[in-house]
C-alpha cells in the first residue's frame, strides 16, 4: 500500500506544479503585445508601448559611467524572447499534462498489482521549481528556472521508464510505450 501512496504523492505533487504552470502561461498570455504594439518598425518601440510603460523610446548605454552612449534598444528581441519563453513554457505544461494522465490511467493501476520504484523527490523539486518559477518576472531567473523545470520533467520520465524496466515485459509494454511517447514529445521541443 506505501508503494502506491508513494505514485499517488507523486502526482499529487506534479499536479500541483501543473497548476502553477498553466497560471503562469495564463498570466504570461495576458501580457501578450496586441499588434499595434508589435506593429512598430524594427528597432523602435510602438507609441502604445510607450505609453503602456509611461517612457520615452527605450534605450540602452554603452561604454562606462563616464563614457556612457544612449543606444536604441531593440524591442524585437525582447518580444522573441517572451515568445520564445512562451512556447517553452507552453510545451512544458503539456508535457506535464500528458504525464500526468499516463501516470493516473496507465501506471496507477499497475502500480496497485507490481511493484516498481518511484522516485518522489523528483516530483518534489519539479514542484518547487515551479513555485519558485511563480515568484519570478521575465528574465534571466525565470529563464534558467523554465530551463530546470524542463531537465526535471526530462528526469522524471526517464526514472519511471527505467523503474518499469524491473517488471515483466509483457506487463510494461503499454507503460513504457505511453511514456516514450511523452518523452519523445518533450525532447522534440
Amino acid at each position: 500500500m506505501a508503494s502506491t501512496t508513494s505514485l499517488q504523492a507523486s502526482v499529487n505533487h506534479q499536479t500541483v506544479a501543473l497548476q502553477t504552470l498553466r497560471l503562469l502561461q495564463e498570466q504570461r498570455d495576458q501580457g501578450q503585445p496586441t499588434p499595434q504594439q508589435v506593429s512598430a518598425a524594427p528597432g523602435q518601440v510602438s507609441l502604445t508601448e510607450q505609453q503602456e510603460k509611461g517612457e520615452g523610446p527605450a534605450v540602452a548605454t554603452l561604454g562606462g559611467e563616464g563614457n556612457a552612449v544612449p543606444q536604441p534598444r531593440d524591442p524585437g528581441q525582447c518580444t522573441l524572447a517572451r515568445v520564445a519563453m512562451r512556447t517553452v513554457l507552453a510545451r512544458v505544461v503539456e508535457t506535464t499534462t500528458q504525464l500526468v494522465q499516463v501516470e493516473q490511467t496507465i501506471l496507477n493501476p499497475l502500480r496497485q498489482e507490481l511493484n516498481f520504484p518511484i522516485y518522489l523527490k523528483d516530483s518534489i523539486e519539479f514542484r518547487n521549481i515551479c513555485c519558485h518559477m511563480a515568484q519570478q518576472r521575465e528574465g534571466q531567473a525565470f529563464d534558467q528556472d523554465l530551463n530546470a523545470a524542463y531537465q526535471c520533467l526530462k528526469t522524471i520520465i526517464k526514472k519511471l521508464i527505467h523503474s518499469l524496466l524491473s517488471i515483466p515485459a509483457d506487463v510494461r509494454a503499454l507503460s513504457c510505450i505511453a511514456l516514450r511517447q511523452v518523452l519523445q514529445n518533450h525532447l522534440a521541443l
